[in-house]
């Protein structure tokens, strides 16, 4: 049985007809599905490329295909394609496929739709919350109290009417968004980490005397990450902490607007932008390089940024939003959009180099839990529930409550 995943990444398709991808999960993450299935198609938006992009690996391989949709960024250029991105979509159904929807997303609606006029079962993976993707400080768009209200609405409806559903955090996602009575609901990070990703030892107080080097990761297409609140902190510490220095890795559309935020508060030579970098090795040797991982997000499902930077033993300092609490400890989460809290946060911990020892071990430990190793049991019980799911006949899965 072949499963068709719909997902909101971005792939990059070079002439010779492979698909690549720079920042979205690889073919590694994709071959995961066949622990239960014969193939997986994905079908996600697909842009020509005339080369192969810098850093970029792939996403297509053995019985792991793409299915092509339209190009399109952003609710303006979905609306202009939005026929075209429906019949892409609808195309990929075929009678005897399983199918799992990463959500929220616009391509897992269209082919929700799609299947429930058809009366074939569906599976979710719920990997975000689109009521606090469109909060106030999170999104920009003039029509984002409308986005919110819709798109939330649409994915209650979607897990009301799932199959099954697996759940990157382990409550928060599930307590919003439940699936019907008896349908299976497995917590299931989708955040792998391979043996190489882990540091061999937690870091001793001594290597934290004089810290100040900060790090943090995340696209810079939108405000969820907060990183304009993280420059905010870091200008707040300016005076008290001479030598304080952040490096973000990750890029995107609001870049020139944070550069120019740095510069507007006098501290564009205590922050380098570092853009996006391969994963692996070359983001490893900025966690390597830094004293304290910070993620001020102001939404988040179980950011894999979090647990890669835990699993090099920094210690750590995030928001309370989305499933961070789920790995952090209530003395290091701060309210999302604070940079006054998050400034006094990042002095209190680089004040105390034994803290930072006991948080390194602690990040360490629970980064643990992570590996993909202890992650595959939970994995195939999911993929096994899904294509069970779809092997019944449609009568004993009808999609409705």
């Amino acid at each position: 049985m072949r499963v068709v995943v719909a997902s909101e990444s971005r792939f990059a398709r070079t002439p010779d007809g492979r698909v690549w991808t720079r920042s979205g999960p690889g073919y590694s993450v994709w071959a995961r599905y066949l622990m239960a299935f014969d193939a997986v198609r994905i079908v996600a938006r697909v842009r020509d490329v005339a080369s192969l992009p810098d850093g970029a690996y792939s996403v297509d391989g053995p019985d792991v295909e793409v299915w092509p949709v339209p190009y399109y960024q952003g609710p303006r250029q979905y609306l202009m394609k939005r026929r075209s991105i429906r019949r892409a979509v609808t195309a990929a159904v075929g009678p005897h496929d399983a199918y799992i929807l990463r959500v929220p997303g616009q391509i897992a609606t269209v082919l929700s739709d799609e299947l429930r006029r058809r009366r074939q079962p569906y599976a979710l993976e719920v990997i975000g919350d689109p009521y606090e993707e469109f909060a106030r400080g999170a999104a920009d768009h003039p029509l984002r109290p409308v986005f919110r209200r819709v798109f939330t609405s649409r994915m209650v409806e979607q897990c009301r009417f799932a199959a099954a559903a697996s759940y990157v955090t382990e409550a928060s996602l599930q307590s919003k968004y439940p699936v019907r009575a008896g349908a299976p609901a497995i917590a299931c990070s989708d955040v792998d980490l391979a043996a190489a990703a882990y540091a061999p030892s937690s870091r001793p107080a001594s290597v934290f005397q004089g810290a100040h080097r900060l790090v943090s990761v995340g696209m810079l297409e939108q405000q969820s990450k907060g990183v304009d609140v993280l420059i905010a902190a870091v200008a707040r510490l300016a005076a008290s902490r001479p030598a304080l220095h952040l490096v973000h890795v990750g890029d995107g559309r609001l870049r020139p607007q944070l550069e120019r935020m740095a510069a507007d508060l006098g501290i564009s030579g205590r922050i380098t932008f570092a853009g996006a970098l391969p994963a692996g090795d070359a983001v490893r040797d900025k966690l390597d390089a830094g004293d304290l991982f910070v993620m001020p997000s102001r939404i988040e499902g179980l950011p894999r940024a979090l647990v890669e930077a835990m699993a090099r033993a920094l210690p750590a300092i995030g928001s309370a939003a989305g499933g961070i609490p789920e790995v952090l400890p209530r003395h290091a989460l701060v309210p999302p959009g604070d940079p006054a809290r998050l400034a006094e946060s990042i002095d209190r911990m680089l004040a105390d180099p034994e803290r930072m020892s006991k948080e390194s071990a602690r990040n360490l430990a629970r980064a643990g839990d992570f590996s993909a190793e202890i992650l595959q049991a939970s994995w195939r019980r999911f993929y096994e529930a899904v294509r069970d799911v779809s092997l019944r006949p449609a009568s004993t899965v009808a999609n409705k409550v």
